[in-house]
């Protein structure tokens, strides 16, 4: 048993739409039971008004040192964005985060700065990896995406999952509602068939196929 992949084409997302009534104008009718409807987290975290233009982030002194050690693919390489993330988890966590990540790389390991300071800031977009019409935008993760995988599904009768998915074929769900086989839902999902550029396809209907 595999998934079959249908991306959906939406209108841009803004902080003026109620993700859940967009998945299902957009999803109702291609989406049936047994199906499983995914969505992007940078849609879900635009339509929570998560979303701060990068020119109006005044950063400080402590961003523009720390941002430099993210690393230029990583989603914090900019002051803007460190400075967002200080003010998401705090200066104290993002500091332990910074020595345990420092400590992590010198036995090879990576990945302790996030498990210290908060996952929830790896899921933060920094202007290179955000949304059509959002490139000069960061894009913070998503609140508590389990609450609303479940409000999708009380919404359409769907199953619902909320995820990180990138182009490096690393797939994260944030959310999922009861009986989702998340193994199954993640090797569909590791080519990446959303598309945040011209395609404007944030929600992907899964469908089981023989």
């Amino acid at each position: 048993m595999t998934l079959g992949k249908i991306p959906i084409r939406t209108h841009v997302i803004t902080p003026a739409d109620d993700i859940v009534e967009v998945v299902k104008r957009y999803a109702g009718e291609i989406a049936a039971p047994g199906d499983i409807v995914a969505v992007a987290e940078s849609a879900v975290a635009i339509a929570q008004g998560r979303v701060v233009a990068s020119a109006r982030v005044r950063y400080g002194r402590l961003a523009a040192i720390l941002c430099r050690f993210a690393g230029k693919e990583g989603s914090l390489a900019t002051p803007q964005a460190m400075q967002l993330a200080i003010q998401d988890a705090g200066v104290w966590r993002i500091l332990a985060g910074c020595v345990a990540a420092a400590l992590g790389r010198l036995v090879g390991r990576r990945g302790d700065f996030y498990r210290v300071a908060g996952r929830q800031l790896a899921l933060i977009d920094d202007v290179a990896g955000t949304m059509c019409n959002y490139e000069s935008f960061i894009v913070l993760g998503p609140r508590d995406p389990q609450r609303l995988a479940e409000a999708i599904k009380a919404k359409t009768g769907i199953d619902a999952v909320i995820t990180d998915v990138n182009d490096a074929r690393r797939v994260d769900i944030l959310g999922a509602t009861e009986g989702v086989d998340r193994k199954m839902v993640e090797q569909a999902l590791l080519d990446n068939p959303f598309g945040n550029d011209d395609q404007q396809t944030p929600i992907v209907v899964l469908k089981k196929v023989s």
